[in-house]
């Protein structure tokens, strides 16, 4: 049974290249997307603080 599960693994230099590089693009692309999601939440805390300042802004405006 062990001899068959080993089976399927190959040591071939090309798919453990292709996996090395594929690896790497999945990283990079984990990356790039932490950075997109760190942007998205400092752009809605900006607009989030920007609504409250206006809404504060508006009730200070309105009658008594």
């Amino acid at each position: 049974m062990a001899k068959a599960l080993l089976g399927h693994l190959t040591s071939d230099a090309r798919s453990t290249a292709s996996l090395v590089a594929e690896n790497r693009r999945l990283r990079r692309r984990v990356d790039d997307l932490e950075s997109l999601v760190l942007r998205l939440q400092a752009d809605n805390d900006r607009l989030a603080a920007a609504a409250l300042d206006e809404q504060l802004g508006v009730e200070d405006l309105q009658p008594v």
